[in-house]
């Protein structure tokens, strides 16, 4: 009996240290599908919007990894440019900082490239800013981008 109390004490010290060291993760509703609703972009003194009513795009969340697509919402019917773009990755969230780790995308000179953001949550609404930088293509805006969530 004797031994059976200390190992558990030993069990649940040992579990209270591993919670303990465990990364802090957010508690925020991202999971998910979110539609893109609008976006700006800020490049040295000027800020504009970069959001165009002709495409669509999604963004899915889901607890690891990210995805997006966007479309022409009406493509010519005699042209065979698609107007398409996916990529995606893995990402972290820790409190409200939601980092992607864009792993694939249509355009190879952004793949590998890390974009940080912070993620603010508010009902349907997800926004998010942040710095978009790739080098090697000489990129370097801060960008706003706003989605209303599409399913949970």
């Amino acid at each position: 009996m004797r031994m059976t109390i200390k190992t558990l004490l030993i069990l649940l010290a040992a579990v209270a240290t591993i919670n303990a060291c465990k990364t802090k993760e957010s508690n925020l509703p991202i999971v998910g599908t979110w539609e893109l609703v609008s976006a700006t972009t800020t490049e040295k003194d000027s800020t504009f919007s970069t959001f165009d009513p002709t495409h669509k795009m999604i963004k899915i969340i889901n607890p690891t990894h990210f995805a997006f697509l966007n479309h022409l919402v009406n493509p010519s019917k005699d042209t065979v440019t698609t107007g398409f773009t996916a990529g995606g990755g893995h990402y972290t969230l820790v409190d409200s900082v939601y980092t992607e780790n864009l792993d694939y995308f249509i355009d190879k000179r952004w793949e590998n490239n890390k974009f940080e953001f912070v993620v603010k949550i508010s009902g349907d609404t997800l926004i998010q800013k942040g710095i978009e930088k790739v080098e090697k293509l000489n990129i370097d805006h801060i960008i706003i981008e706003k989605y209303k969530r599409v399913t949970n």
